[in-house]
């Protein structure tokens, strides 16, 4: 009888077990083992022990394999870890984590969305593994497909097969975009913000535990596959390290922007300290509208020019301190109408900014900027603030101006009152006063309505501000010494009348004479120009102004003030009566008729009209008038009261 084979040393096997152990083998090789000792002849108790430690080492080997499997995870987070406190750029954080998720869960694709709050819902943000252009620019609103469902309650979801899971709510693009894709289990779990735990619920994007969703970071296979627990909880973690990135890369923006508003800010402290410091030091040193001009348009980088309420020019710089004409006037600071007061607010309009001038509700003038587009908020402080600069120092001239004509004031009554006593002292102190009283100068006399007198005075200071000339008060009435600039007595007359009305408030009757020089000319002149003052009063026009050449001889005759309206009315009255009932033109024809010599011929060329009907209009003046009216000192008297009626007619 044969001998049979020797037992197999069961020692053998047990080392070969912890062998297989160390060198992570595979299960097969496990179970070949107990297959060798039973084909060795091993016995029943050997065959027994042998599988009772091949099933111990493979439950070893798993435990084993679950730590390597849990230290990598850990190392996969510990490195999410490193990159965010490296943080330096959201998207590279965050594809970094959907590789990793890819990389650790083993899936295909990984891919991660963030709320929409503008539009209320989510967006796809990155994607790994991602081939369909369609899938990679989905939307999902709160509540629709598995995505959507994790965003609006917070939960992680896993389907096996997404395309058969009725437990989401499908749509048409979603489902279009994963049929694109191919993709078939997925896992999604939400990014959360502020989590402190708590069963799920509350309002869509937030959790019942009080945490923001502010995204959702999916896992997903093209095969059917269920997803673990512990690949949901890794995928939980990484969730959460995601959600760290995120906001710490918003905390980090915020930051920067508040580092950069402060930067702004306090640039713009530093700007706005050393333009009040400058333009402090040019109101304390007693600088001129030229030198704020020249700081303000250095400090805002552009041309400046300050006019005054007339919108004349009284102070220019370009850019960099280049010479500049100014530009066409600025419109007026007012609405038309007065419905609306100026303000010391720039506004940009006509394609500059524009500032009032104000002291309090009186226009002193207005600042403009040209050859800037936009002003930021610094920058617009600051030309306001050169506005109220400006207007000081206006008031600063106009207060030493006030003071200066004062004194010229009574350099003006000593003129008057005794022209002839010290002429050449006169002259003298004119010239210390800046007025030279040899040159030719004009006189002109200046009348207000009752009551308004005071108001008068302060408003000739104004009219003359920026001139040489000089005034003072004066019986009732305010007179002003201008230089002769070549301009019509009359016609200046006229203008100061109505920018004085303008100023008092109340209509100012203004009579000029001259040219004149020297003390005793100007007197005469002054004389000449009261009486052409009464005339106008007498002549009812109010308001108005007149060169006392313009009322020639009658002038005279009315300087003592007469009394016009009755002896018009006595002379001409049958005729303005017919006149005005009837619409014809007697007092016309009758002034042309005497205009032109008595000719009839001439007359009729006057009037552009046939000579019969001169004669029949003449016919109905005698009848009116009586059959003396054409004798010489009846003519006299009509012609005379003819020159009264028109000049009675304002101009």
């Amino acid at each position: 009888m044969a001998d049979s084979p020797a037992p197999a040393p069961i020692a053998r096997p047990l080392r070969r077990l912890l062998e297989l152990i160390a060198e992570d083998a595979p299960a097969e090789a496990y179970g070949a083992l107990a297959a060798q000792a039973r084909a060795g002849g091993a016995d029943a108790a050997d065959l027994a022990e042998l599988e009772q430690a091949t099933a111990t080492a493979l439950r070893v080997r798993g435990t084993l394999r679950q730590h390597r499997r849990r230290e990598t995870e850990l190392a996969a987070l510990f490195d999410t870890a490193g990159d965010l406190a490296a943080l330096r750029d959201l998207d590279a954080v965050l594809q970094s984590i959907v590789r990793r998720v890819r990389m650790l869960l083993g899936t295909d694709t990984a891919y991660l969305t963030l709320r929409d709050d503008e539009a209320g819902d989510t967006y796809m943000r990155v994607t790994d593994g991602s081939v369909s252009p369609l899938f990679q620019n989905l939307r999902l609103s709160y509540g629709d497909g598995l995505g959507g469902l994790v965003a609006q309650t917070a939960r992680p979801y896993a389907t096996p097969d997404y395309r058969t899971d009725e437990r989401f709510r499908h749509t048409g693009s979603i489902d279009e975009g994963v049929l694109d894709e191919g993709l078939v289990g997925i896992l999604g779990v939400p990014l959360l913000l502020g989590a402190r735990g708590g069963a799920p619920g509350g309002a869509p994007g937030r959790a019942s535990g009080g945490g923001d969703v502010i995204g959702v970071l999916f896992a997903a296979d093209r095969t059917p596959r269920p997803f673990s627990p512990d690949e949901v909880a890794l995928l939980c973690s990484l969730a959460a390290h995601a959600a760290i990135a995120i906001d710490t890369a918003r905390a980090i923006t915020d930051l920067a922007q508040a580092g950069a508003v402060i930067r702004e800010h306090a640039a713009a402290m530093q700007r706005a300290e050393e333009a009040h410091d400058r333009l402090t030091d040019l109101v304390l040193r007693g600088g001129d509208l030229s030198e704020v001009a020249a700081a303000v348009a250095g400090l805002l980088d552009g041309a400046l020019t300050i006019h005054d309420p007339d919108g004349r020019t009284l102070a220019a710089v370009g850019r960099g301190g280049a010479p500049f004409d100014g530009g066409p006037p600025p419109a007026p600071a007012a609405a038309p109408g007065g419905r609306a007061a100026p303000t010391a607010r720039a506004e940009h309009r006509d394609g500059r900014w524009t500032c009032a001038v104000l002291a309090g509700q009186e226009l002193l003038g207005s600042m403009v900027l040209h050859g800037r587009d936009r002003l930021d908020d610094s920058d617009r402080r600051l030309f306001e603030r050169a506005g109220v600069v400006t207007a000081l120092l206006l008031l600063l001239s106009r207060s030493v101006a006030e003071t200066e004509n004062r004194v010229r004031g009574e350099l003006v009554t000593d003129l008057l009152t005794a022209p002839g006593r010290d002429p050449v002292g006169l002259v003298v102190r004119g010239r210390r006063l800046g007025v030279d009283l040899s040159r030719p100068c004009l006189v002109l006399v200046a009348q207000s309505a009752a009551g308004s007198h005071d108001r008068l005075a302060g408003a000739a200071g104004r009219y003359l501000f920026g001139s040489d000339g000089i005034s003072a008060e004066r019986s009732g009435t305010v007179v002003l010494l201008l230089p002769h600039d070549g301009a019509a007595p009359g016609a200046v007359a006229r203008g100061a009348a109505a920018q004085l009305t303008q100023l008092v408030g109340a209509p100012v009757t203004v009579a000029a004479a001259g040219p004149a020089s020297g003390p005793q000319a100007l007197a005469d002149a002054h004389a000449e120009a009261v009486r052409c003052l009464r005339a106008l009063c007498a002549l009812g026009r109010v308001g108005d102004g007149a060169g006392a050449a313009e009322l020639g001889f009658l002038g005279v005759l009315l300087g003592n003030e007469r009394d016009v309206e009755p002896f018009v009315g006595a002379t001409l009255g049958p005729l303005l009566e017919y006149d005005a009932r009837r619409g014809t033109e007697l007092v016309r024809t009758l002034g042309a008729y005497f205009a032109c010599g008595g000719t009839l011929t001439r007359t009729k060329d006057e009037l552009h009209l046939h000579v019969n009907t001169v004669v029949q209009r003449l016919d109905r003046i005698q009848a009116l008038l009586g059959p003396d009216w054409n004798e010489p000192e009846r003519a006299l008297e009509l012609q005379l009261a003819l020159r009264l009626h028109m000049l009675a007619a304002p101009s």
